[in-house]
């Protein structure tokens, strides 16, 4: 299952140490025409790249990404934002839930299409903290083979390494989070300092208004599939956490027309090809992920209200369902509406600027 059915249905791993290595996997010359496609894709960042500043100015904001990439292509499409936004200076990269090994390749394919090896990547925790596991395989990897990738990682060691970055940057790095939150959740429980040493915690979770796309929806993807862990973090001493829930991020959707369109180029083009838009197995991209990020620097493409969340874990029913107060002292800012153009022109300027 995957938000996308969950949305339609419904109204502590650690290991061992390893390595590096580079894979290039033995079919991957029996399809001439997809390898083609994503060669050029390569070849055209590769080219953007070498053209690139190398330094990095000290106002940039500090960032850790902590991502479910596998599933929807929205955290795809939100790294390459991500990497293409001048103003952010990435740390490092680590994956959550089921088979976080894959989706540290798949995020390792896309940084090697960038030409940004420089970015750290730790596989984190895969299952969930109490609850059963409701999203076990990710699914993208099918487009592995057409784009080399590193296959070996330091498991074991995503929670020491967000740990270790916060304490080297207190009160300068921003944590993003954009899967489930069991791997936030475990960095709060081992250092119970860290949330305070955070700049700012800002998630793609919850849903606020119970709604989707005008019908009811009582709980979102990210938060049902942990919802203790989604509770611990929300419990967190953090100066300052900003959510943006399915309710607004539903409202940023392009069909396929437009995203042949302009998903045409650079970094993009390799976003389109895990998409499953060429394929035919998906038709639209919503951007909840990419949009979470965009906040951060342009915060005024969200309406936010300021209040104070809590998580139901009691009812199975119900569990993850966000409840939220209002209240000009909490220090939760939730996102209620989006500027959908504003929001658009941002996010390909963005991505533009490094063509």
């Amino acid at each position: 299952m995957h938000r996308r059915t969950f949305i339609k249905n419904s109204g502590l791993a650690v290991a061992g140490a390893g390595l590096s290595g580079l894979a290039m996997p033995a079919g991957f010359a029996q399809d001439a025409q997809a390898v083609q496609f994503a060669q050029s894709a390569i070849n055209q960042i590769v080219k953007t790249q070498n053209q690139r500043p190398k330094t990095i100015p000290a106002t940039k904001e500090k960032l850790l990404v902590d991502s479910d990439i596998g599933n929807d292509i929205d955290d795809t499409v939100c790294l390459a934002y991500l990497l293409c936004q001048k103003q952010c200076e990435l740390l490092g990269i680590t994956t959550v839930t089921g088979q976080p090994v894959v989706r540290a390749q798949l995020a390792s394919a896309l940084l090697k299409a960038a030409g940004r090896e420089d970015i750290h990547i730790y596989p984190g925790t895969e299952q969930p903290l109490l609850t059963p596991q409701k999203q076990p395989v990710a699914h993208q990897a099918k487009y592995l083979p057409k784009y080399p990738h590193e296959t070996r990682f330091p498991e074991g060691q995503a929670i020491e390494f967000m740990r270790r970055t916060i304490r080297e940057h207190p009160n300068e790095v921003t944590l993003l989070g954009i899967g489930p939150l069991t791997n936030i959740a475990l960095l709060f429980a081992v250092d119970p300092e860290i949330p305070a040493l955070l700049k700012r915690l800002v998630i793609m979770c919850g849903t606020f208004t119970y709604r989707y796309k005008g019908e009811p929806c009582l709980s979102e993807w990210n938060a049902r599939c942990d919802p203790y862990a989604t509770a611990m973090v929300y419990q967190a001493p953090v100066k300052n956490i900003m959510s943006v829930g399915l309710d607004v991020t539903s409202e940023v959707v392009l069909e396929k027309e437009e995203i042949l369109k302009r998903f045409d180029a650079g970094i993009l083009k390799v976003a389109l090809d895990f998409s499953g838009i060429l394929d035919n197995t998906r038709r639209q991209i919503v951007f909840h992920d990419p949009l979470t990020a965009a906040v951060i620097f342009k915060k005024e493409i969200c309406d936010f209200k300021r209040g104070n969340v809590e998580v139901e874990i009691e009812s199975k029913q119900l569990e993850g369902l966000t409840y939220w107060k209002e209240d000009e002292k909490g220090k939760n800012e939730v996102a209620f509406s989006v500027n959908r153009d504003m929001y658009f022109n941002h996010f390909f300027d963005t991505i533009n600027s490094e063509q």
